[in-house]
């Protein structure tokens, strides 16, 4: 990957849409790496489903965040921890991905891939949840061994340039996406700027 280029993943929003096969299949084939599936209401049937409604030759794109189980029946690309689902399954060996919250965190993900960093920004989908860390906070990742750090949290097209700033791998987006009705103007925004 060219070191200009930053990782792109995108998070679904606790709800699954009516089109989410149609977002996610034009995330993938606009380039972007990952696609974290993050629906805890949902039940393992409709989480089943709409894998099964996105092309398969996208589903290693595919992250879950819960319904772990899944991995087993699909050729996904890892599992997501979270405060919800903070393990992966016994013997499980594939990728393996976690939120956090704290630089200090970051440390204790030896044996994650990545990890997503949040909020760096004000969030677009989560009221009231307020940017927590300041630049000095944030050229700590430079001095830290750790996996890649991926930016999350109000993350916008405007904002890509900021985190250039930092020592993130890339960014996350859930709001700036999944949560407007012209995805597709969304997307051509991102990778115009990446």
């Amino acid at each position: 990957m060219e070191a200009d280029k930053l990782i792109r993943i995108a998070i679904t929003a606790p709800d699954i849409r009516h089109d989410e096969n149609d977002v996610i299949t034009s995330l993938a084939n606009n380039g972007w790496h990952m696609i974290h599936l993050r629906h805890p209401a949902a039940s393992l049937r409709e989480m089943r489903n709409l894998i099964e409604s996105i092309p398969q030759q996208f589903h290693h794109k595919l992250r879950l965040h819960g319904h772990f189980e899944l991995i087993n029946e699909f050729n996904l690309g890892g599992l997501h921890l979270n405060s919800r689902c903070p393990l992966a399954p016994p013997l499980y060996t594939g990728p393996v991905s976690r939120s956090c919250h704290s630089i200090a965190e970051i440390a204790d993900c030896t044996d994650c891939d990545y990890v997503t960093l949040s909020p760096v920004f004000d969030s677009i989908s989560k009221s009231g949840y307020k940017a927590t860390f300041t630049p000095s906070d944030l050229r700590e990742l430079d001095r830290i061994s750790h996996p890649a750090v991926i930016a999350m949290g109000g993350i916008t097209p405007q904002r890509v340039k900021e985190l250039k700033r930092f020592n993130f791998a890339g960014y996350a987006v859930l709001g700036a996406i999944m949560l407007r009705d012209d995805y597709n103007d969304a997307i051509l925004q991102f990778n115009d700027i990446n």
